[in-house]
C-alpha cells in the first residue's frame, strides 16, 4: 500500500518533517519533528510543529506515532509539543542508550539522568514492525552518522534521516561522538539493497551548487547511480578516505550543543533550577 506522505521544511536548520499517514484508516504517523530555536535568545517556539499539527487536523488524521531517525545535531526536537497537543508514542532506535553514555559524559549531567532510553515511549529494533492503519512501518538500524541512525520503510517509501543526502549532495558527516564512515557505507549498502524503485525521502537538503531548488525526494536506484560520494563502484576504503578527509574541515553545528542535550532527554529540556529556569550547558574547548 502506498503511504500518503506530507513534508514540511524547516529553513534555519535545512531540515525536513513528513506526516505519513494511512489513506483509508486516516493513521499517521510524524517522522523528525523540529522545535523553532533562537540561540541567540535562547528562545523556543512552536511555530513549526503548528503546521504540521494544523495539517493532522485538517486531514482528520490521528497521530499514532511520533518517530525519531536519531538524535539530531541540528534542530531541537518538538515530539513533546506533539505528544502534549495529540497523543501518540514516541519512538527511537534502541541505540539511543549508546548515545545517551556517550553525551551524558560529555554535558556532564545531573545524577538521575537515565541513560536506558526511558524518556522514550519505546526503544526500537533492527528490523521491528509497527502497525499504522493499513500500512506496515519497517525499522531499519543504519548507523555511521550517530550510533543510534534508523531509517524507516513504509509501504514503497523510506525515511532515511541523515544518512543520505541527495545525489549531488552525497552522505552525511561521520566524525560526531560514536559516528563512524566504515558504518555508514555499510548502511548505505542495506539501503541500496532495497527495490531500485523505492522512494527515498531526506532529512536535510542544502541545495548542491548549481541546483536552484530544495529537494526532499529521490530513490534508490537515484542514488545508487548518482550519489557523489556512495554511487556504485565506490569501495568502501574509497570512502571512507573521502568523508574523513572532508570531516575534517566541516565546522560544527550551530546548534548542534543545545541541540543534542534536549534531543537526547526525548525533546525534554533539563529540569529547571531552584529559580525555575532551564538551562543548558556549554563544554568550553572541547570540540
Amino acid at each position: 500500500m502506498t503511504p500518503v506522505i506530507q513534508e514540511f521544511f524547516d529553513t534555519d536548520s535545512n531540515t525536513y518533517s513528513y506526516v505519513v499517514s494511512c489513506g483509508r484508516t486516516k493513521n499517521a504517523a510524524v517522522i523528525d519533528p523540529v522545535l523553532n530555536f533562537d540561540a541567540a535568545a535562547g528562545r523556543t517556539s512552536t511555530t513549526g510543529a503548528e503546521k504540521i499539527i494544523a495539517y493532522l487536523k485538517q486531514q482528520q488524521l490521528k497521530l499514532c506515532w511520533i518517530l525519531e531517525t536519531h538524535v539530531h545535531a541540528d534542530h531541537l526536537s518538538a515530539a513533546p509539543y506533539l505528544k502534549q497537543q495529540l497523543g501518540g508514542l514516541l519512538a527511537i532506535g534502541r541505540q539511543i542508550t549508546e548515545v545517551q553514555q556517550l553525551f551524558a559524559e560529555v554535558f556532564h549531567v545531573e545524577a538521575e539522568f537515565c541513560r536506558n532510553g526511558s524518556q522514550f515511549d519505546r526503544l526500537l529494533a533492527d528490523h521491528e514492525q509497527l502497525a499504522l492503519g493499513d500500512l506496515t512501518i519497517q525499522v531499519l538500524h543504519t548507523p555511521g552518522h550517530t550510533p543510534a541512525c534508523v531509517s524507516y520503510l513504509i509501504g514503497d517509501a523510506v525515511f532515511v534521516g541523515d544518512t543520505l543526502f541527495m545525489p549531488d549532495y552525497g552522505s552525511a558527516r561521520c566524525d560526531f561522538p560514536g559516528g563512524s564512515a566504515e558504518v555508514l557505507y555499510q548502511s548505505a549498502q542495506r539501503l541500496f539493497a532495497l527495490p531500485k524503485e523505492t522512494r527515498m525521502f531526506l532529512c536535510h537538503d542544502y541545495k548542491a551548487v548549481g541546483r536552484e531548488q530544495f529537494c526532499f525526494e529521490t530513490t534508490v536506484g537515484a542514488q545508487m547511480n548518482a550519489n557523489i560520494h556512495l554511487h556504485q563502484g565506490i569501495s568502501q576504503h574509497e570512502f571512507v578516505q573521502m568523508r574523513t578527509k572532508r570531516d575534517s574541515t566541516l565546522s560544527m553545528p550551530k546548534l548542534m550543543l543545545p541541540a543534542v542535550q534536549v534531543n537526547m532527554r526525548a525533546g525534554q529540556f533539563p529540569k529547571p533550577e531552584e529559580n525555575g529556569v532551564h538551562y543548558l550547558k556549554l563544554p568550553l574547548n572541547q570540540f
